[in-house]
């Protein structure tokens, strides 16, 4: 069975729009104004035999029919898969993918733990200050800020504690999709519609002189290297570059994708880079040599507009325009969870894995477990159990379409953006009476709890 702890300690979101009707991306301008430059997907789409949607929800992944079921693979605890991550990242990583079969190392049973059902979330914060639709929202690595990015062409800066707007960063020309932390939380990355990637001295509140150009079309994608020093960029126009962050040139150009890339991803090592696009695949690179490794495709091909490591680098997670984010085993090639509650056929989400589970006041990393989170078109965030696939917590705030949600901390602090202009921190309530009695009469955040979790 599938264990949060073969996934967790995560960072990433999106914020373009898919056509229902033809399938095109648009631009984050839309967002807020629903402006006309929308351009793609329609020649791959019209070739594509049309599919009941039912039929696709309802259809498994590749590989073994009860593959989703029981991935036994990723049953540990989280604290053997944060300490997986750090200590043995870079042998899961690039020399994992030459291995044709896995050694499967046994385990020592343990006795079952009380395993909770769902999450206590509550909003905490609504932070106002944008004029357009927000695009994505990001804490940064040490967690004292959060940025957000939006339609209006700005990027504001809030300070975690207290909500207060510490930042306006003001240059790109057109709306902006896309925003990235350094690791030292000192500069960040942006890209636009205006088809430049600008670097900004968060603290002096300024771009760097010189920004990073060479794409073609609008910048949908980014992310630091675990160093710093590099940054991967996706684009729509199909293209994903690799930047020498010092000298602000591309190192290299892959030659990803037939369709507009909507998400990119380092791996925690810095040795692997994902892609995915609206072509249906999921590329994952050689750094060093910008070989092509692996491809993932669902039979389904729907089209993945964001796509994102596992904290201890083992797997991948991923969002489709089917209302479904997949989980793949890129070793094996090998979806092995899919989950569903959430709404996505148009625009492009993302979201975070984060932790439950644990008291704040006894911190026992062997009763945590990990959860996936990830907006929704009808306005909700949605909480997911890694293992069983349970929707945790279902809960509203947000008027409009959640585009972006990241989590930071051992408490999992949640942030979310939508086409509201809005910023929303969340933060996890103790178990309690009270909080157990206002959730009830809510109605809310257990409106699609499935109960139990599976042992």
């Amino acid at each position: 069975m599938l264990e949060d702890s073969d996934i967790e300690d995560g960072h990433s979101p999106k914020r373009r729009r898919m056509n229902g009707n033809d399938g095109r991306y648009s631009s984050p301008d839309e967002l807020a104004a629903s402006s006309d430059h929308e351009t793609s997907y329609h020649q791959r789409t019209n070739s594509i035999p049309h599919r009941d949607p039912g039929e696709q929800l309802r259809r498994q992944s590749y590989g073994d029919p009860t593959s989703e079921d029981s991935p036994d693979e990723l049953d540990h605890t989280i604290h053997t898969f944060y300490r997986d991550g750090w200590n043995r990242s870079q042998r899961q990583s690039r020399d994992a993918l030459s291995i044709e079969s896995p050694i499967v190392t046994p385990r020592i049973a343990t006795p079952p733990r009380k395993k909770p059902s769902f999450v206590r979330y509550k909003q905490k914060k609504v932070l106002k200050g944008h004029r357009r639709g927000v695009a994505a929202v990001r804490f940064s690595p040490d967690g004292r800020s959060i940025a957000s990015c939006s339609a209006d062409a700005t990027i504001r800066i809030w300070d975690t504690d207290t909500g207060k707007q510490l930042q306006t960063l003001e240059g790109h020309l057109a709306g902006i999709s896309i925003i990235a932390w350094s690791p030292d939380s000192k500069t960040l990355a942006s890209g636009s519609d205006d088809k430049a990637i600008r670097l900004w001295d968060v603290s002096a509140g300024k771009s760097y002189p010189k920004p990073l150009l060479g794409h073609s079309n609008y910048i949908y994608s980014l992310a630091f290297s675990p160093k710093g020093n590099m940054l991967v960029s996706g684009s729509y126009d199909e293209a994903v570059f690799l930047w020498d962050v010092r000298t602000a040139r591309i190192m290299r150009s892959l030659p990803a994708h037939s369709d507009p890339v909507g998400g990119v991803d380092f791996i925690r090592d810095g040795t692997l880079i994902v892609s995915c696009a609206g072509d249906g695949l999921i590329r994952i690179w050689d750094t060093s040599t910008g070989q092509c490794l692996r491809t993932l495709v669902h039979e389904d091909n729907a089209p993945v507009i964001s796509a994102r490591f596992s904290p201890n680098g083992k797997f991948v997670l991923a969002w489709t325009l089917d209302s479904c984010i997949r989980l793949w085993n890129y070793v094996e090639g090998r979806c092995v969870k899919t989950y569903q509650g959430h709404e996505n056929t148009k625009f492009s989400l993302t979201g975070a894995f984060g932790t439950y589970g644990v008291s704040h006041h006894d911190r026992d990393e062997r009763d945590a477990r990990a959860f996936i989170v990830s907006g929704s078109e009808d306005g909700m965030v949605v909480w997911w159990d890694v293992q069983s696939k349970d929707v945790l917590q279902r809960e509203g705030g947000h008027e409009g379409v959640v585009l972006g949600v990241d989590t930071w901390g051992p408490d999992s602090l949640v942030v979310s953006g939508g086409t509201d202009r809005t910023v929303r921190v969340w933060a996890r309530e103790e178990d309690d009476d009270e909080d157990c009695a206002e959730q009830d009469d809510s109605g809310e955040a257990l409106e699609d709890g499935v109960g139990k979790l599976k042992e």
